[in-house]
């Protein structure tokens, strides 16, 4: 961190959580990653306790189509594996 963000406010903050949607009883929570280029899929998805994190190479530009499209691969992981995404 540079001297002058210091004295100016420091450093961003981190965005708030984003709440948890429900799909066919999985809990999916969309944590895109802050990268150079933009904001990369991420997810945790859970269900009886169980918790896989899911990370994808896909970056997008924005925060918000990040999450969208986050929330869409989250689903389509679920419809294809189910619970066999914990093993």
């Amino acid at each position: 961190m540079s001297w002058l963000s210091k004295i100016f406010g420091g450093a961003p903050s981190e965005p708030e959580p984003l709440p948890a949607e429900e799909y066919k009883g999985f809990a999916i929570t969309p944590a895109p990653q802050k990268t150079s280029d933009g904001f990369r899929i991420a997810a945790t998805i859970e269900r009886d306790g169980k918790t896989h994190h899911m990370i994808r190479a896909d970056t997008l530009r924005d925060h918000d189509g990040a999450v969208e499209a986050t929330m869409l691969k989250a689903k389509q992981v679920i419809d294809q594996q189910g619970d066999r995404i914990f093993l």
